[in-house]
């Protein structure tokens, strides 16, 4: 099984900017972001497939971007314009059949530690 460590997460105000990063153990090909806020379920933000084309929740697009760099093993989050409603530990993923774009959390295989992001208002 692949182990990811997500970093990047902090504290920022209303607005302001954070780019997050996920360390992968091996080669990864499709993967994801998640959160999860307090009390709320844990939801999907963004995916990055095989070729790296992305997928983003409504509520994201416009503001976060998502990438790869593959020689480092390594994914990205960019989060832009950050708001309140932005704050949540936010999960890297793989999905159980890799090659798949991850964006239900029924469908990862691998979860990282979780990195939390918390915006101030």
């Amino acid at each position: 099984q692949v182990q990811l460590v997500e970093s990047g997460g902090g504290l920022v105000q209303v607005g302001g900017s954070l780019r997050l990063s996920c360390a992968a153990s091996g080669r990864t090909f499709a993967m994801g972001w998640f959160r999860q806020a307090p009390g709320k379920e844990r939801e999907f933000v963004a995916a990055i497939s095989a070729s790296g084309g992305p997928t983003y929740r409504d509520s994201v697009k416009g503001r976060f971007t998502i990438s790869r760099d593959s020689a480092k093993n390594t994914l990205y989050l960019q989060m832009n314009s950050l708001k309140p409603e932005d704050t949540a530990v936010y999960y890297c993923a793989v999905h159980r059949s890799s090659l798949i774009p991850p964006t239900t959390p029924a469908s990862v295989g691998s979860w990282g530690q979780g990195t939390q992001v918390t915006v101030a208002s």
